[in-house]
């Protein structure tokens, strides 16, 4: 595994844990931690604004989700996914699953068939959200949508996987417009996403 998958495996590690170890240590751990193929690294404190899109989002998905046919189940930022591939547990801020969710191992800690992802980018993670955290839920064949929401300005990205290896990008940067959330086939209007939230002015 590449080790610059993430900024924060920069940091210098004291020893190299299992898996199984990783999911002992964090059942019982106040912050939270993500996995990287034997790495703990710590995750970055999310911000008030940070939570509170996160908060708005799931809530505009959730009435998505109640008014289709179909059985999708959304999850909050506390679930975690598992990428085998690359033997890495991550926590993204918000995922829907389609049917019944699957876990590696049974662990109903580490959920496998995320079908959307939600991130909300901030100053320190942005970059890691776009490409490296990307690429590796690609690695899962159950992912075909994500979602990516700027904290710091009116910004929303769309990335549906249109076929195998083709990406349709939708950007959306109008406070007035709506954003299509495909595997729902529905539309969240962006002042749902952006509920109460202030942004800071440049001086």
């Amino acid at each position: 595994m590449n080790v610059a998958i993430a900024p924060q495996l920069n940091l210098k590690v004291a020893r190299i844990f299992t898996l199984e170890e990783y999911l002992r240590k964090e059942e019982t751990s106040i912050e939270r931690h993500e996995f990287y193929d034997g790495k703990i690294i710590k995750m970055p404190n999310a911000k008030f604004y940070h939570n509170l899109i996160t908060g708005n989002t799931f809530y505009a998905i959730k009435s998505l989700i109640r008014a289709t046919s179909k059985k999708y189940l959304i999850l909050g930022d506390g679930q975690k996914i598992y990428i085998e591939a690359e033997n890495v547990a991550v926590y993204p801020d918000a995922l829907v699953v389609c049917e019944q969710p699957i876990f590696h191992n049974n662990l109903e800690s580490i959920l496998i068939n995320p079908v959307l992802v939600v991130e909300v980018l901030s100053r320190s993670t942005h970059l890691y959200d776009r490409v490296a955290k990307f690429d590796l839920y690609k690695l899962l064949p159950s992912f075909k949508e994500y979602i990516l929401i700027d904290s710091r300005k009116c910004a929303v990205e769309i990335r549906f996987q249109e076929a195998p290896n083709l990406w349709r990008i939708h950007h959306e940067t109008d406070m007035e417009k709506s954003i299509r959330v495909n595997i729902l086939e529905s539309m969240i209007d962006l002042k749902d996403v952006y509920e109460n939230v202030v942004f800071k002015t440049k001086k």
